[in-house]
């Protein structure tokens, strides 16, 4: 997959509602991992988003950042996107009740002013509770989505937005010290593979949150609805602890009720 890091630069518009449920982004052209699109018709996503792409082209002086080395052009044909409803906030739940779990995520994030905080796989609603409430150094969300990254990225400029997976996150946010994976069973890695990744990029006392704000039962029914976005399950306690173990990561809470999913690991620190 092609990993592209949303610049400053991309330009946005908010229409009142979406006119069409499909929206095909296809890439203009990419100056590193600066990527500008032109918008037409072809992706799904839920009819109550408040944010597309249109087709603006900046100045190439604004463009061109002096650092940015050489350029790369990465086409891509028919570029369409999966679809991340599921992450949207389910009316049929008490919507108070909604955000006070949110709010319990974040809380056991043990966010600092200092602290560089990561998303993985992170809903837009959760990103807003997370800016609203915390303040943090780095706040970096990292999604397969370009068009959620896109609409993350417009209403917060200062949040840096990585389009990719999680195992190839560049190196230069390094250290870490929260990170949040809101929805662990949409990345295709073992665990392992994860921690392991977690292990290389996290500072010593970090704390990785993994959690779903609606539990298990309902992961399971998002899971048949959605088997191309959803492709494993949340780990049981045992297995948590062996793999966090074998990756120098300590459980410090692990809470799994019908209606909330929720374990907190602390790095100890690299091994020796």
């Amino acid at each position: 997959m092609n990993s592209v890091l949303l610049p400053l630069s991309l330009i946005l518009r908010l229409p009142s509602r979406l006119s069409s449920r499909r929206h095909q982004l296809q890439p203009q052209y990419s100056i590193g991992h600066h990527v500008h699109f032109k918008s037409s018709v072809s992706r799904s996503y839920p009819s109550n988003s408040h944010c597309c792409l249109c087709a603006h082209q900046p100045a190439i002086g604004a463009m061109v950042p002096s650092d940015e080395g050489p350029v790369s052009v990465i086409n891509f044909e028919d570029f369409v996107e999966k679809d991340w409803s599921f992450l949207d906030f389910d009316e049929l739940n008490p919507k108070e009740e909604h955000k006070q779990k949110i709010a319990q995520i974040i809380s056991a994030g043990g966010i600092e002013e200092t602290s560089r905080v990561l998303v993985s796989v992170g809903s837009e609603e959760f990103v807003d509770q997370l800016v609203d409430t915390s303040t943090c150094s780095l706040l970096l969300v990292v999604h397969d989505s370009l068009f959620l990254l896109a609409c993350i990225k417009e209403k917060y400029d200062k949040v840096k937005c990585w389009q990719g997976e999680l195992i190839h996150v560049p190196e230069k946010w390094a250290p870490l010290d929260v990170v949040f994976l809101y929805f662990l069973p949409a990345l295709p890695f073992t665990l392992d593979q994860v921690f392991g990744t977690l292990a290389k990029c996290c500072s010593p006392g970090a704390r990785v949150v993994i959690s779903h704000p609606q539990g298990r039962e309902v992961l399971e029914q998002q899971r048949k609805q959605h088997q191309d976005v959803l492709v494993s399950e949340l780990p049981d306690k045992m297995t948590l602890q062996k793999v966090a173990s074998d990756n120098c990561f300590e459980m410090v809470e692990f809470v799994d009720d019908s209606g909330l999913y929720l374990a907190v690991l602390r790095f100890s620190g690299a091994k020796n």
